[in-house]
């Protein structure tokens, strides 16, 4: 048993296309890997409805079908609880990069170009593979790397093989000056093969290392030329290579057997190479350019794994040392011995230490978030406690404004503080953007008042003179939108607003011009 039949042994695969051509093809390609459980469907509400009942471990699917598309289909299944950690491998003849861009930005696994052979679905199913056990346990320590010296990436080197290896030419003729001729035409610029007969020009196109293109003569004896591209089109390996029959017929019943066995075009002997080498090269360089997309894209997913690599480490390796670090110093600064100005630069280094936890959350959880692949561990959190601790760091910073930042509590019931469910460092950020916004809108004197309120929900109210511009009321919670701030990017409402409904809260508006105030309302589910 091979490896690639060892990882495959027992898997279940579902191809998903609206041809039933091509769901048969791919089924045929996938039985030749050892793959023995298939499942199929049209399109993709199709497949959902299948996935609610059946279980898989990897998903090829084509991009355009009638009913549910190849993308949506990849959002809705990223967007499922139960099946997001399923490999998605797109099969597309898509050329247009903003749109596999967004494929890969909704968490495609692979995307594979067609045409394609079975040794390239194989590399793709691999990789598939290897991403789903990525994602089922944490990554192994690597050993570190020299100095300088950047840690080589497999799929790299792959990429930087395909693209520098020079196109393979297969020519096929039972005549040996033929052969001597045609391959002294293309031995310099391209890697080329030869076969005496059909047998053995059959038995290259259908191993694991396919040519890209057969020069092929007609009339040979045994199996002629119009048999071997026959055969060619039957076998997962050579079905797509590209035929252009070489032959001493002329007549319109023999191009038309050519051109219906997939032939891309005719050259009649004696050869002319002024004529055929244009030919070759032309169409080669479409070959080359078809390798370069699936170079390109193949770079694309990497680049998108690596980030997650990198977001991974980002949360696990940086965020949590960074929460023991702000724990500590809170703990310290409640230690009045220490002294008004050793509290007051424990607080500074406290409030340093939870911008830099938003700046992670900003760039880490809310790609997860915009993707639909943040995963949240609910726990309870004191949220009085980030509240106050935050509004205490505020008065510091906006000492010059002279603001009154008050924080009031509902009374709980037998005197409990209110939990809320939900990830205690996204709720630092949420309510240290919300605050740090009502502080900065707020004019000099006046007061910003912070209040809770409720068990289930929990709200919790911020409330600051200055009403919001009604140019941006509507847009409030929107990308980028900010207002009379300078340097301001217009990400601390936006953010806040995903990192709630990210912890299944809610967050509102509301603007009184009357008053001229303006008040921002977060609700969380209780924790009991």
């Amino acid at each position: 048993m091979s490896d690639i039949e060892k990882l495959l042994a027992g898997k279940r695969v579902l191809v998903v296309d609206d041809y039933e051509q091509m769901r048969q093809v791919t089924q045929s390609s996938l039985r030749s890997l050892g793959v023995e459980h298939v499942l199929q469907a049209q399109n993709g509400a199709e497949a959902l409805r299948l996935l609610e009942t059946r279980t898989v471990d990897i998903i090829l699917s084509d991009w355009n079908m009638p009913v549910m598309d190849g993308l949506e289909f990849l959002k809705r299944v990223r967007a499922d609880e139960r099946l997001r950690s399923i490999p998605l491998i797109m099969i597309t003849s898509e050329v247009e990069r903003s749109r596999v861009r967004e494929a890969v930005e909704n968490g495609v696994t692979s995307v594979i170009v067609k045409p394609y052979s079975i040794a390239i679905l194989q590399d793709h199913i691999e990789k598939g593979m290897a991403w789903r056990a990525r994602r089922s346990a944490p990554p192994a320590a690597a050993p570190p790397a020299e100095a300088g010296s950047p840690r080589p990436h497999p799929q790299s080197d792959a990429n930087k093989t395909q693209k520098q290896e020079k196109a393979t030419i297969l020519v096929v003729d039972d005549t040996p000056d033929n052969l001597q001729l045609l391959a002294g035409l293309f031995k310099d610029e391209f890697r080329v093969k030869i076969a005496h007969n059909g047998e053995r020009a059959l038995a290259i196109c259908q191993s694991d290392n396919p040519p890209d293109l057969v020069l092929l003569d007609v009339m040979m004896p045994g199996m002629d030329g119009f048999e071997v591209a026959a055969r060619m089109r039957e076998h997962p390996n050579s079905e797509t290579i590209p035929i252009i029959f070489v032959t001493a017929m002329t007549g319109e019943e023999a191009r038309d057997k050519g051109l219906h066995l997939g032939a891309v075009d005719f050259v009649t002997k004696p050869i002319d190479p002024v004529l055929l080498v244009p030919k070759v090269r032309n169409f080669l360089r479409y070959v080359e350019l078809h390798k370069q997309l699936q170079a390109d894209y193949d770079g694309m997913v990497e680049a998108a794994n690596l980030r997650d690599d990198v977001e991974y480490i980002t949360r696990h390796d940086v965020k949590a040392p960074l929460a023991a670090v702000i724990g500590l110093i809170q703990s310290l600064a409640e230690d009045d011995s220490l002294g008004a100005k050793r509290i007051e630069q424990l607080r500074m280094a406290e409030e340093t230490a939870l911008e830099a936890l938003n700046m992670i959350n900003r760039s880490s959880e809310l790609y997860k978030i915009e993707t639909g692949r943040f995963e949240l561990e609910p726990k309870p959190v004191k949220i009085q406690d980030i509240v106050c601790k935050i509004a205490e760091m505020s008065r510091n910073t906006f000492r010059a404004k002279h603001l009154t930042i008050s924080v009031d509590a509902e009374a709980a019931p037998q005197g409990k503080a209110p939990l809320v469910s939900g990830d205690a460092m996204l709720c630092y950020s949420v309510f240290q953007n919300l605050i740090k916004n009502a502080c900065e809108a707020a004019p000099d004197s006046s007061e910003v008042l912070v209040s809770t309120q409720g068990a289930d929900p929990v709200q919790i109210v911020i409330s600051n003179k200055g009403a919001v511009p009604a140019a941006i009321r509507q847009s409030f919670f929107e990308k980028f939108v900010t207002h009379g701030k300078s340097g301001g990017t217009g990400l601390g409402t936006y953010s806040a607003k995903l990192l709630v409904e990210a912890q299944k809260g809610s967050i509102a508006v509301e603007v009184s011009d009357e008053r001229d105030m303006t008040k921002v309302t977060v609700s969380l589910p209780g924790a009991f």
